[in-house]
């Protein structure tokens, strides 16, 4: 709606000071003769808003000029009290900012739709940890939020999953990044982008030296290149397996992030499944269903459970030490 879009003008002139015609009209997906209109309508309303041609120019709200219009719709407030990420506040030691936020939003919120904005704070919890996750490492995010908010390098002793050696990192940082209950700092080392798991960061120090981030990247393009590099690697190996029907939800639990795919025509009694995995060893998850469930191919990922199986057998077989 035309009247949606000229209060998100008003906003963004306020809070941005001037912008260039161009990326409002690519903030706000229109043309830029639209951005243009739009400004004429907001002036012939008596909002002091001009426009300057020109290299360096753009569109701005006269200095000084404030409004008090939230313009907040139903679903927008409560959207506000939904808090898709509350363990995040928490961590980044803004819990106390957060709720004090919210209470001077509400205050601002027009009267009709404040109702709906409680009730949707009491209706709507979002836990972002997943079930049977293992307990979590506490995790102290405060160098690493100076160096995001400072924009300044980090040097890091890091442990690796897997190995017991600690490595020293400088990285130039790009931000935080919680997703499904962890955080990841999101930075490059020698101009590469990598990903650091926070609760595997045993130390940080901040340097002096000013972040040298590549030119135009954003913290949003360098997690979509990380999040498509550890999903593609996590597809390294996929399998096909059977499954009883009389298993298919335990199997649905226990397999769920490794599952591709699993038809159900609800009649036949096996059900055939795929799943990808990281490395071929990673398919002796298998095993936790004994010989419930059995893996048809490929034929390397049979032969590597096949051995698994037999290194289970010859260790149970031999008495050990208690039957010496």
């Amino acid at each position: 709606m035309k009247s949606d879009r000229l209060l998100s003008v008003l906003l963004l002139l306020q809070t941005r000071g001037r912008v260039p015609a161009r990326e409002l009209a690519d903030r706000l997906e229109v043309s830029v003769r639209t951005v243009y209109r739009d400004v004429e309508a907001l002036s012939a309303a008596g909002v002091p808003v001009y426009a300057e041609r020109g290299r360096h120019g753009g569109i701005e709200l006269l200095a000084g000029f404030r409004t008090d219009v939230t313009g907040l719709t139903t679903d927008e407030s409560r959207a506000l009290f939904i808090l898709a990420a509350q363990g995040a506040h928490a961590a980044l030691g803004l819990d106390a900012a957060l709720g004090s936020a919210l209470r001077k939003v509400m205050a601002a919120l027009p009267e009709p739709h404040r109702p709906a904005a409680e009730v949707a704070s009491r209706r709507i919890l979002v836990d972002a940890t997943r079930w049977k996750s293992g307990p979590q490492q506490a995790v102290d995010l405060e160098v690493l939020q100076d160096a995001v908010f400072s924009d300044r390098r980090l040097r890091l002793r890091y442990r690796h999953s897997g190995e017991r050696e600690r490595r020293t990192y400088t990285v130039d940082p790009y931000g935080l990044v919680a997703k499904a209950g962890v955080w990841y700092l999101v930075a490059d080392r020698r101009g590469s982008p990598r990903l650091f798991r926070v609760d595997r960061v045993e130390s940080a120090r901040l340097l002096d030296e000013p972040v040298r981030r590549r030119a135009g990247t954003e913290l949003a393009d360098v997690w979509e290149v990380l999040r498509r590099q550890v999903e593609e690697r996590e597809n390294g190996v996929e399998v096909t397996v059977r499954v009883p029907r009389d298993l298919l939800d335990m199997f649905r639990r226990v397999a769920a992030a490794q599952l591709t795919d699993l038809p159900d025509d609800g009649e036949s009694e096996w059900v055939t499944a795929r799943l990808a995995y990281p490395v071929l060893r990673a398919v002796r998850q298998l095993l936790a269903f004994s010989d419930r469930v059995e893996l048809l191919d490929p034929p390397e990922a049979r032969a590597e459970l096949l051995a698994a199986a037999r290194s289970v057998t010859a260790m149970y077989r031999d008495p050990g030490p208690a039957g010496d």
